[in-house]
């Protein structure tokens, strides 16, 4: 997600971890795209609790 000052890049497990999706982001590369933009980058990794169906966690990067 883009703003006019700041970018999200996100990812988004059900049945794993926070961590997992924080590593998936940063092992695939997915912010490299957006080095060079001058906006603050946000990486978010976000887990989804199979028993709660709901947002278990979240780690900002």
């Amino acid at each position: 997600m883009k703003t006019d000052k700041f970018i999200y890049v996100m990812e988004f497990k059900q049945g794993a971890t926070a961590e997992e999706a924080l590593a998936q982001i940063n092992e695939k590369g997915y912010a490299d795209a957006f080095a060079s933009d001058p906006r603050t980058l946000y990486k978010i990794g976000v887990s989804f609790s199979d028993e709660q169906r709901n947002i278990e966690r979240w780690l900002v990067e």
